[in-house]
């Protein structure tokens, strides 16, 4: 008889093998072995050990090329073909399946070939079936050989949550398409469940098919027939391992199926036979990178679907190193390279809180915070992944990965809840390279209700405007002068020196002014023509200031309800900076005020000599030298306040500090002031360490004998427990006390020996740091020996100065020290004439002296002072009530 050669393709029962050409794998033929039957595997229940016995046969021949003979065949119905098998290996069938005892000898098996090499086959078969029938071997053994196999999943999510994350063993029974087959997912081992699953991660072009509403035929996709070979030639009845991620909105299960040489989905792709889908990169975390990777050398290659694939032009730049000036939304920012130039980007495949939805709405505001704190004024690495189309009236701009500390921050959106991610057309490239891993981040958000996830809208934050008004401004300008390096946000940039400002710990906005310049005024817009270096000055103020956490000292308002003060930025002063660029000039009285005239002088002093900004043609031979007095009597560079012409006193002596009164002694009227400065700084320092150091239990000693008078000693002061350097003042060793004077505040109290301790560290004594407290006296003064006018006069002083910074003017200097001041408020002082000595003798808790100082008698003042001692009496105020105490 003629042997033939085929490919077996799959085993439809013990008995039963479809054949393939193996010159051309769709011809494909039906071959049942001669003289045997297997039991059947059928949908209503299988019959005994059915599977068993296919299986047998299965592991022997599916995927391997056989030579068989057709010894006989049945033309009745559907024709098939009867006959033997012999693999390369030397083992032939039926006698092997008979030998096993997985095929019994048909009853009617002597009638199908008379044929004397059939007899001799069929006694053959018949002492081995005797042999297997004698071993129990087989459909002969006594167990019942019953499997359960069930071809319905009621709860598909539920059967994927139970398998999720264990690998199931399975068969492929049939191929549908490249993503898409039959398993028999092998759940025990006498329970079986057959299923269509879905392949994760790709989408195969679709196989021909019939419209089952219409039923018209739908040819196949482009490679889809190639796709089903290319699959159903490696896979088809071979056992695969099975990880079950999830299920699709079908309700179908979606999984990862390896074969032992590895993913199918992953060969797929390198094939060009599939493309890598997204909505399952959640489910393979980073199995995804893979797939997405083979699809690319697919790509490259132009292999099978990716045959007319363009490949997108990348910028040639790679990793730029650049800063963020601006961050205008939560996934926009502006970037500014090196060289200086800005550009607008969006950050790769993420968006912001859509301002359309009315759930995510309220979360832009926070999630544009969250970026600014990020990254404004950050050195951060970009890379360039494509552009975005212009839409909207934007223009196009390129979308990028920006890593900042070794950081995604479009990761750090996503994993807060402040983005969401893009889902790209199935051709769009310009996407991020860790997409998958942001689409993992987005879920993580999702499940834990992070950010815009939340049920529970943010807090709503409403800016209350200081500015608004003059009225509202003069009432809060009060409240915020009292307090020292508020911590702000610059919103906006009106000009060099002129911002608006948000203080989030009090939802305040207001408009900012800082003091002692006068920065050129830039163009409001494209029809105005601003001043020289206006927009230089603007420029400089955008790219050190805006959006950046600052700090701010309010010491005035103007006339229209503008903040005046200083602007701290990275802990410098900003106006210290435009003036070192030439971008700015001091305005001399302004910054006296100020307390800053020193350094803003030194930094204008700075750009002049190096020609910058307005000073590029500055001659110093055209300034005029300060303070010189001409013939006719002119006063020149006195900072803003020179005299006319005919003027006959010279003007006081300038020498304005800022200060703080701590103490005022009852008795006297003479005060402790602390100079605001580098002291006060490095006492701030100093009394840090200082609490540090008294607070380890090394250090609590109290001293070990008397102090004396003059002693340097550590004081806890009974206020506040905290302690301080003090000085001793009286002993009294009987009831072991001392009077001590707090050397850096003035004030004193008599404390026991056990809140003392000794100040013998050289870091904490008076070489490190001078005592901070300095007498001082209000100039022009005489006050009254009355102790009830005296006391008023103490009241009125407290509450003009308590908890208040002042600006002094040191008008002289006695030889131990003790400075006599003029005192101003710069809230309220607009000339030399509105000073607090001159409102303690309008208050009539004062009088002009007598006897005028040496120093005193040639002061720009006197008249004014007398004049408001004149209009004391006459109202009869404090110690005038009675009328006039200097008339005999």
């Amino acid at each position: 008889m003629p042997v033939s050669q085929a490919k077996v393709k799959s085993v439809l029962s013990g008995d039963t093998l479809v054949l393939t050409s193996v010159q051309n794998p769709s011809q494909e033929r039906t071959l049942s072995l001669a003289f045997v039957s297997a039991p059947r595997i059928r949908r209503e229940g299988d019959e005994p050990f059915a599977f068993e016995s296919r299986d047998f046969l299965r592991r022997m021949v599916v995927g391997k090329v056989i030579q068989f003979n057709v010894l006989y065949n049945i033309p009745t119905g559907v024709k098939r073909d009867y006959g033997t098998v012999t693999l390369q290996g030397g083992q032939s069938l039926p006698e092997a399946a008979v030998t096993e005892g997985w095929v019994k000898i048909r009853e009617d098996a002597a009638r199908k070939d008379d044929a004397e090499e059939s007899k001799s086959l069929l006694e053959k078969l018949e002492l081995q079936e005797a042999k297997a029938k004698a071993d129990s071997k087989g459909v002969w053994a006594g167990s019942s050989g019953k499997l359960e196999t069930a071809y319905d999943i009621p709860g598909p999510a539920a059967f994927a949550d139970q398998w999720k994350g264990k690998s199931l063993d399975a068969i492929v029974e049939r191929v549908l398409s490249g993503d898409r087959m039959i398993l028999r997912l092998f759940v025990s081992p006498i329970k079986h469940t057959q299923t269509l699953v879905v392949v994760a991660g790709i989408r195969a072009p679709s196989t021909k098919r019939t419209n089952p509403s219409d039923g018209k035929e739908q040819p196949a996709e482009p490679f889809g027939e190639e796709a089903h070979q290319f699959v159903e030639t490696r896979l088809l009845q071979r056992n695969v391992k099975v990880d079950i991620l999830g299920v699709n909105p079908q309700s179908q299960l979606v999984c990862s199926v390896k074969h032992p040489n590895g993913s199918i989905a992953e060969f797929l792709l390198k094939s060009g036979l599939a493309r890598c889908t997204d909505f399952h990169s959640i489910m393979l975390g980073g199995e995804m990178a893979t797939l997405r990777q083979a699809e690319k050398l697919a790509k490259e290659k132009k292999s099978g679907l990716f045959k007319a694939h363009v490949a997108t032009k990348g910028s040639g730049t790679g990793e730029v190193e650049a800063v963020v000036s601006r961050v205008q939304t939560a996934d926009t920012i502006y970037l500014r390279s090196k060289s200086g130039g800005e550009k607008r980007v969006s950050l790769s495949s993420i968006r912001q809180p859509k301002p359309t939805d009315p759930k995510q709405a309220p979360f832009q505001p926070d999630a544009k915070e969250f970026l600014r704190k990020k990254l404004i004024g950050k050195h951060v690495r970009m890379t360039v992944d494509g552009k975005k189309a212009a839409s909207e009236g934007y223009e196009e701009r390129e979308v990028v990965t920006v890593i900042q500390n070794n950081k995604n921050i479009a990761m750090l959106l996503v994993e807060a809840g402040y983005a969401s991610v893009i889902r790209h057309r199935r051709d769009d490239d310009d996407r991020s390279p860790f997409y998958d891993d942001l689409l993992a981040a987005e879920e993580a958000a999702l499940k834990d209700e992070k950010g815009m996830w939340s049920p529970k809208p943010p807090a709503v934050k409403t800016y209350q405007d200081y500015s608004e008004n003059l009225q509202k401004a003069k009432i809060q300008s009060s409240v915020l002068q009292r307090q020292k390096k508020i911590p702000a946000i610059v919103d906006f940039i009106k000009s060099g020196s002129r911002f608006t400002i948000l203080i989030p710990r009090e939802n305040v906005k207001l408009t900012f002014v800082l003091s002692g310049i006068r920065a050129p005024r830039s163009a409001r817009n494209a029809n105005e023509k601003g001043e020289p270096f206006g927009q230089e000055a603007h420029d400089f103020a955008v790219r050190r200031c805006m959006q950046r956490d600052v700090e701010i000292d309010v010491e005035n308002t103007d006339k229209v309800g503008g903040f005046i003060g200083t602007l701290y930025t990275n802990r410098e002063n900003f106006a210290k900076l435009l003036l070192e660029e030439g971008l700015a000039s001091v305005h001399a009285y302004s910054a006296e005020q100020s307390g800053n005239a020193t350094e803003l002088f030194a930094a204008e002093s700075k750009a002049k000599e190096a020609r910058k900004g307005m000073w590029h043609d500055w001659d110093p031979s055209n300034e005029e030298d300060g303070d010189t007095i001409h013939p006719s009597g002119e006063v020149n560079g006195t900072n803003g306040m020179a005299t006319n012409g005919n003027a006959d006193k010279p003007s006081r002596k300038k020498d304005y500090r800022d200060v703080v009164i701590t103490t005022i002694d009852p008795t006297t009227l003479h005060f402790k002031i602390q100079v605001i400065g580098q002291g006060t700084a490095s006492l701030t320092t100093l009394m840090s360490s200082f609490r540090s150091f008294h607070l380890s239990p090394t250090n609590s000693k109290p001293i070990s004998s008397p102090p004396k008078v003059g002693d340097l000693v550590a004081a806890k002061f009974t206020e506040d427990g905290e302690w301080y350097r003090a000085k001793v003042r009286r002993n009294d060793r009987e009831a072991k006390t001392a009077e001590v004077l707090y050397v850096d505040y003035g004030n004193s109290e008599s404390l026991p020996y056990s809140q003392l301790r000794p100040l013998t560290q050289q870091q904490f004594g008076i070489q490190a740091l001078k005592p901070q407290a300095v007498d001082a006296v209000l100039s022009f003064l005489q006050f009254p020996t009355n102790p009830e006018y005296l006391a008023d006069a103490v009241d009125f002083l407290g509450a003009q100065t308590g908890d208040r910074q002042l600006v002094a003017n040191v008008d002289y200097t006695a030889p131990d020290g003790t400075l006599y001041v003029t005192l101003f408020d710069p809230k309220v002082s607009e000339g030399v004439e509105q000073s607090l000595n001159a409102d303690v003798i309008s208050e009539g808790l004062a009088m002009f002296p007598r006897k005028l100082k040496a120093w005193e008698r040639d002061a720009d003042v006197l008249e004014a002072l007398k004049k408001r001692e004149e209009d004391a009496k006459s109202e009869r105020r404090g110690m005038w009530e009675y009328g006039d105490l200097t008339e005999d």
